[in-house]
C-alpha cells in the first residue's frame, strides 16, 4: 500500500487500470469508487492506455493492484499479465477483465489472480477486488 501525500497521511491503495479504451477505464473506476470496503484503505487510480506506460508504473513500484483489460490492443491484458507475472518480483495482484466466459482458461494461463467480466458489473468487480485484497 502506498502512503498518500495529503495532510492526514492516510494510506491509499493505488489501483492501476490498463485499457486502450477510455470508456472501459471509466467503467472500472466508476464501478469501484473511492471506498471499496470499510476494512480497506481508500482507492487512488492510475489510468494507462499503453503497455509501455503499464510497465513504467510497475517499474516505479507504486502499484498495489492492477486491473488489466483482456481486450486491450495491441497488447492485451492477458498477455501483459503473463509478462508481468514472469518478470516482476514482487508482483502486484492482478485482475483481468474478460468479455467471454470461454476466455477464463486463457486468463488462468496468464496467471492473473482473478477475473471479472466486461461490460463491468460493479458488484462483481468490487467483490472480486475485495476478495483479492483481503
Amino acid at each position: 500500500m502506498t502512503s498518500s501525500t495529503d495532510s492526514a497521511d492516510r494510506v491509499t491503495l493505488r489501483v492501476l487500470v490498463y485499457s486502450d479504451n477510455a470508456g472501459t477505464r471509466r467503467e472500472v473506476i466508476g464501478a469501484l469508487g473511492t471506498t471499496l470496503h470499510p476494512d480497506l484503505p481508500e482507492l487512488a487510480f492510475v489510468e494507462v492506455a499503453t503497455a509501455p506506460m503499464l510497465l513504467s508504473h510497475l517499474d516505479s513500484g507504486t502499484v498495489d493492484v492492477a486491473i488489466l483489460d483482456g481486450e486491450a490492443a495491441p497488447a492485451g491484458g492477458m498477455g501483459m499479465a503473463k509478462q508481468i507475472r514472469d518478470e516482476y518480483d514482487p508482483c502486484p495482484p492482478m485482475v483481468v477483465l474478460i468479455a467471454r466466459r470461454d476466455d477464463r482458461w486463457l486468463a488462468d494461463w496468464s496467471r492473473a489472480d482473478a477475473t471479472a467480466r466486461v461490460p463491468v458489473d460493479p458488484l462483481e468487480l468490487s467483490r472480486t477486488l475485495v476478495d483479492l485484497l483481503r
